[in-house]
């Protein structure tokens, strides 16, 4: 019998780059493919219901009894489907609901139909699940402690997602971390989180082509044969190597020099961005994944054709009047009068400091002093150079060791690391999978595996749950103290409360 791959999410940009490059393998396997019943799901996905090999259903992903349809038989599964920020800054119930719940409901499918051992789970979580990584501790790797940026829900969704794929049991599961997905969709954001990406700010992006050719090869690589054991079972980053590594204010650079600007002061505001709380990183491991699944074309000259494109006739006009005299100053306050309207919205930066909304305040500057102390010129901006100094983080084991031979020792000097413990007596020597039973610096006690604490970074599950409450945690967690304390003063004692977490999903 031909194999069976199941894809969610495959309406969206990465979705779609998918489905181009997975049904030229078609005569190895049938497809089926699940997506919400309205005029846009039917429209993109007409190309495909052609093929005989491809079956559509038409419908919600946290049905379960269509998810369990979907998941019969099926050899792997493609979960690409969530609710992404921005929206799900505006609705983060409904993000948990969604990003949650859906992994939840497909991995009880898998084991209804008892193909835990057999069914490869592919889940898709995301860069936010580190949050915010402002220099000088702006390159990471998996393992770096679990820490979403304050109000940021989507992240908080997926490292609950993460947690519960990790310790579901399936014998062959991977969790791709995902970065910001370069192209035409990026290029065509105009919500206020534009202004939460800090100029000072790093991501190490990959393109909607390249994660479209990452799940091809994955699924061409394992229903062939080409792709060993070893991949599976662990967390990766997906990132697009050095060529898409770049900082907020370089790639402004570009894109506004593309439009005849030689002088920034006219366009960009420092006043309007936040100094931290928004994700982002260099990244210290993404060639792992590389050296899988081959997977990398794009750089960052895809996204800025994309953007220029996206502009269409404006490009030239903006060109044009740049030219004249007094120009930059007339074009850019044009651009600004639209970015002003933008950064007062519900989730603008201009909207947090207007209203005096300290606590959003807090998170993204430290304090209205400091917001007060920007510049209102970019060329008095102080930005950092020193990209390429890296400073390490430890995970507070010894990663020389070949996993095989991880003992308990390893394990209570992790612990202890994260300022808790490691109650358990006894483990087999080289076991990742088997929980074992912690208990934090605050007294709660939990079962995890090394793998979802040693590799993955997780810790606390009841503290992840209640709030963003970093500071306190980072005097008795030397493990997060090394992601916080460089970034926040002392005096930071805020602790931000949750309004939602997974065990509000049934």
């Amino acid at each position: 019998m031909k194999k069976k791959v199941f894809v969610t999410g495959a309406t969206g940009g990465m979705g779609q780059e998918t489905l181009k490059r997975i049904i030229k393998d078609i005569d190895i396997y049938n497809l089926v493919i699940l997506a919400l019943d309205n005029e846009e799901s039917r429209t993109i996905l007409k190309p495909y219901v052609e093929y005989d090999e491809v079956t559509v259903k038409y419908g919600d992903i946290l049905d379960y009894d269509i998810v369990l349809d979907c998941v019969k038989d099926a050899d792997i599964v493609l979960h690409i489907a969530a609710l992404v920020s921005p929206a799900a800054d505006y609705y983060p119930k409904k993000a948990m609901e969604i990003n949650f719940g859906s992994v939840k409901r497909i991995i009880e499918a898998i084991y209804q139909h008892g193909q835990e051992n057999h069914t490869r789970f592919v889940n898709i979580g995301t860069v936010a699940q580190t949050g915010d990584r402002m220099p000088p501790i702006h390159w990471g790797r998996v393992g770096d402690p679990i820490k979403p940026s304050m109000f940021d829900y989507y992240a908080v969704s997926k490292i609950a997602a993460e947690r519960y794929v990790i310790e579901s049991g399936l014998k062959y599961w991977i969790s791709l971390r995902q970065t910001g997905i370069m192209g035409p969709a990026m290029s065509k954001i105009t919500d206020a989180i534009m202004f939460h990406n800090c100029l000072d700010n790093v991501l190490e992006y990959v393109s909607d082509r390249d994660s479209g050719r990452l799940m091809r090869n994955l699924c061409h690589d394992e229903l062939t044969g080409r792709l060993s054991d070893d991949f599976w079972g662990h967390i990766y980053n997906i990132g697009g190597g050095e060529k898409c590594r770049v900082s907020t204010y370089e790639m402004y650079q570009v894109l506004y020099g593309e439009l005849g600007f030689t002088n920034l002061d006219h366009v960009i505001n420092p006043k309007w961005y936040a100094l931290r709380n928004f994700h982002g990183q260099y990244y210290l491991d993404s060639d792992k994944l590389e050296n899988f699944l081959h997977f990398r074309q794009d750089g960052m000259e895809y996204f800025y054709a994309a953007y220029l494109e996206n502009l269409g006739k404006t490009r030239h006009v903006a060109k044009a009047i740049n030219k004249l005299p007094f120009g930059q100053k007339m074009m850019g306050g044009i651009m600004q009068n639209t970015y002003k309207k933008i950064a007062r919205r519900e989730h603008g930066t201009l909207r947090f400091i207007e209203e005096n909304i300290e606590d959003h305040i807090d998170a993204f500057w430290g304090s209205k002093q400091e917001w007060e102390k920007l510049p209102n010129k970019l060329s008095e901006f102080d930005y950092f150079t020193d990209w390429d100094n890296v400073v390490p983080i430890d995970h507070g084991y010894d990663e020389q060791k070949p996993e095989s031979k991880l003992n308990l020792y390893d394990v209570k000097a992790a612990a202890e690391f994260r300022g808790g413990q490691c109650l358990s007596n006894e483990m087999e020597v080289g076991d990742w999978q088997t929980k074992l039973t912690f208990r934090c610096a605050f007294g709660h006690e939990f079962q995890a595996s090394p793998r979802l604490v040693l590799e993955a970074g997780h810790w606390c599950p009841e503290c992840e749950r209640d709030s963003w409450n970093y500071s306190e945690r980072a005097k008795v967690e030397p493990f997060l103290a090394q992601v916080w304390n460089p970034l926040h003063a002392p005096t930071e004692t805020r602790s931000y409360k949750k309004i939602v977490t997974d065990l509000d999903v049934k």
